[in-house]
């Protein structure tokens, strides 16, 4: 397998920039078995059935871009420098690390100044990144950060507009509670209290993991041969509630079917470490063609970056050429991409719509 095997043409125009409104209104490719379906997510609840379980993925995606200004003191006076900081994960020493720009412009030791209230010393620097300190912690942190920060929008959307106030809304699931993402579970924007409302009438049933989501999930592919590719690690957890749910939903016959590709690979890297018992830990499972699935029975996701990983999980999921004729399909219809674009629902094995 070469890295161009998981490449394909994309127009400009087909990248979203905004979500649709309401979210459950976008539009829905459904792969089941060989055959494809132009649905909208409102269409879920004709391809699940009673006793299926969603696994959802509760991170919540924190402001993480915080504009900031370096002032030094020299010889020839006070100098500033704007600096823009983009969050990427708290350590066990209490400092985060951090993507500065223009990193050059700042020194070990510097402070960097976000807001009268919220600044962060820059106490390392390894591997491009910066390692920050912020003069608060925990509730006071967060709540300086919620004023201070942006939404860290993907740089696809980044590189056509800002991120404004409406993103904190769009860019943020409706049952997001443990916060840690810089990046949000896309395929879960789809989901509105409506819909939730309607899965619920039809019997099908939702468990949450968390995993939060690093800016590693935007990262394509850099090596030719992909099987040695080297995942990053994000953090995540598997609870004995879902544990138990998702063990209880294969003992009866049913379908667990993840949303999005981070709970695909939590819930996968615990069938693979624990079973169906509960799993907590970093993950940098990487899941190519070949992958023996253990959990998983589908996927709910969006339509993703050629030449990333994300495109080589499908492909292990669907097979590499009906994943190929999916996203034709998908130019072809003019699909929205990425994380404000359309859905798809993968389903490997032949399976057909209850309302056909």
């Amino acid at each position: 397998m070469k890295l161009s095997d998981f490449d394909f043409d994309l127009p400009e125009d087909l990248i979203a920039t905004r979500p649709a409104v309401p979210r459950s209104s976008a539009r829905m490719l459904v792969g089941a078995g060989n055959a494809i379906h132009d649905q909208v997510v409102t269409d879920l609840v004709d391809w699940l059935s009673p006793g299926d379980l969603l696994v959802l993925n509760d991170t919540r995606v924190i402001p993480a871009r915080l504009p900031g200004t370096r002032t030094r003191m020299s010889a020839q006076g006070e100098t500033q420098a704007r600096i823009e900081a983009t969050l990427l994960e708290p350590r066990a020493d209490g400092t985060w690390g951090a993507l500065l720009k223009p990193l050059k412009k700042v020194k070990v030791g510097e402070t960097i100044v976000f807001t009268d209230d919220l600044s962060a010393v820059l106490e390392a620097v390894a591997d491009g990144q910066g390692q920050l300190r912020f003069n608060l912690t925990g509730d006071d942190f967060d709540a300086a950060l919620a004023q201070a920060g942006a939404m860290p929008l993907p740089p696809y959307i980044a590189a056509k507009r800002p991120a404004d106030a409406q993103d904190k809304t769009d860019y943020q699931t409706v049952w997001a509670r443990n916060s840690g993402a810089v990046a949000a579970p896309t395929a879960s924007l789809h989901f509105d209290d409506a819909l939730l409302a309607a899965l619920d009438a039809c019997g099908v049933k939702r468990t949450f993991v968390t995993l939060h989501v690093g800016a590693g999930t935007f990262l394509p592919g850099k090596v030719d041969d992909v099987t040695q590719h080297r995942m990053h690690a994000e953090w995540g957890q598997v609870g004995a509630e879902a544990a138990d749910a998702i063990a209880e939903t294969k003992a009866a016959g049913g379908r667990v079917i993840p949303v999005g590709t981070t709970a695909l690979r939590l819930i996968e890297t615990m069938g693979r470490d624990t079973g169906l018992v509960p799993w907590e830990g970093d993950t940098d499972i990487f899941i190519y063609p070949g992958f023996e699935f253990t959990v998983a029975d589908g996927l709910m996701t969006n339509f993703h970056l050629p030449r990333s990983t994300l495109m080589m999980l499908v492909a292990a999921l669907m097979g590499q050429d009906r994943i190929t004729r999916i996203y034709d399909h998908a130019v072809r219809e003019r699909y929205r991409f990425f994380s404000y674009g359309d859905a798809s629902l993968l389903l490997p094995q032949t399976s057909a719509s209850k309302s056909t």
